[in-house]
């Protein structure tokens, strides 16, 4: 673990504000809401600690995709890019890296007020390991247990997907003690095994007498990216032909399908808290792995901009929007227990619309597992891109001199 970590030495008095928006109701429901943006002009401009001072924002995810747009398509890191390379970082990665590491501190500090008054539930800023690494579990470890000491702060959270090599990755950093963020989540049966790796991660530990409890995780579901697949598959349904009748039932299913299969993974979120296994984790100190809302503004403009906002409040669960989500939430949202605490009404209301999914030929298990397939794809390909326009940038600093 790190030497030091920083503390909450802002005394701004974030998470402790108190107000009537529908990011505060949300709150007060069990949801926290965390901001899917990071960058070095959010965070130098101030305008991350209003959002967690002011507006209730209680934690931040990032991503490569995230930190590509951040760095490679904006010139705020130039100096600090110019810098790091005249101190002699050694290639684009290298620079990359110290980039995103001073963003993640700077966020963890700005967030550790929250995490000192939740008791070390919210006031995370997660940094994911390379998606290069995703089937590779003991590269997986090793990446972030290295990432994890150079940010250094109590409150960062390390992203790992939910691959079948991930999970292993997930129960040993768990059992290492460190704060983890399951990423890419799309099918119910991985979040199961993600949420026993999670339980097993803390059994190791209490069984060698070490503590379980400030250990903090998320399990991360992406939510549109589900119906915009559904919405692909209907559209080659139609295409190939059919009648008004079935034309009426696939119309029915739009915008409902990534909803209901997240009340089914909700639903077995709630079993498993009711079962002895988890209750004696809980007896221990053990926290919950919460569920997070990944992926959840809105492409069609015929919806409601929070749409997956609105209809997925619960408690025990994280929502992660983006900007512009986040600020129609702010403004729009319609908050209530939507999800409430019944784990067979749930498993109700999903049956219907996922049973007509399947009636209608269409397969969830291949739309989910076609979605982690190609998640890890564009994560490992907006980091090649970033780390193209790092070094393009280098190279631009080095002026020709020998890399």
């Amino acid at each position: 673990m790190c030497a030091a970590t920083a503390s909450s030495a802002s005394g701004n008095g974030a998470g402790n504000a108190a107000g009537n928006t529908p990011v505060f109701e949300a709150h007060a429901l069990g949801q926290s809401i965390w901001l899917d943006n990071i960058s070095r002009d959010l965070l130098l401009s101030g305008e991350l600690r209003r959002w967690v001072a002011a507006e209730g924002i209680r934690g931040v995810t990032s991503n490569p995709a995230i930190f590509e747009k951040a760095i490679a398509k904006s010139s705020d890191y130039d100096a600090a890019a110019r810098a790091l390379v005249a101190q002699g970082a050694k290639d684009a990665l290298d620079v990359f890296e110290r980039l995103a590491v001073v963003d993640i501190q700077l966020g963890c500090d700005v967030l550790r007020p929250v995490y000192d008054s939740s008791g070390g539930r919210d006031g995370f800023v997660s940094l994911e390991v390379s998606p290069h690494l995703a089937n590779d579990t003991a590269g997986t470890i090793a990446e972030a247990h290295r990432l994890a000491q150079a940010v250094c702060r109590d409150n960062l959270m390390i992203k790992v997907p939910a691959t079948p090599a991930g999970i292993p990755a997930i129960q040993q950093l768990i059992g290492d003690g460190l704060n983890v963020n399951v990423t890419l989540l799309f099918a119910v049966d991985a979040y199961q095994k993600v949420h026993d790796a999670y339980m097993s991660g803390l059994e190791a530990r209490h069984a060698r007498g070490e503590s379980v409890s400030g250990i903090a995780s998320v399990a991360s579901f992406f939510v549109s990216r589900i119906d915009a697949s559904v919405s692909a598959q209907i559209e080659k349904a139609l295409a190939a032909g059919a009648s008004d009748a079935q034309k009426k039932r696939f119309a029915a299913l739009n915008a409902k399908v990534a909803i209901a299969n997240a009340k089914v993974a909700y639903a077995r979120f709630l079993e498993a808290l009711a079962a002895p296994r988890w209750q004696a984790l809980a007896q221990a100190g053990a926290d919950p792995q919460r569920v997070l809302w990944a992926s959840t503004g809105t492409k069609d403009p015929a919806l409601p901009k929070t749409l997956y906002v609105d209809e997925l409040i619960g408690r025990h669960t994280v929502n992660t929007l983006p900007d512009a989500t986040l600020a129609a939430f702010r403004i729009e949202g319609k908050v209530r227990d939507a999800l409430g605490s019944d784990p067979k009404r749930l498993d109700r209301e999903a049956a219907a619309v996922l049973g007509e999914l399947a009636d209608l030929g269409i397969s969830l298990d291949a739309i989910t597992d076609d979605l982690l397939t190609k998640g890890c794809a564009l994560f490992s390909d907006a980091f090649d891109a970033l780390l193209h326009s790092v070094e393009t940038k280098r190279q631009q600093v080095l002026g020709g001199r020998k890399a």
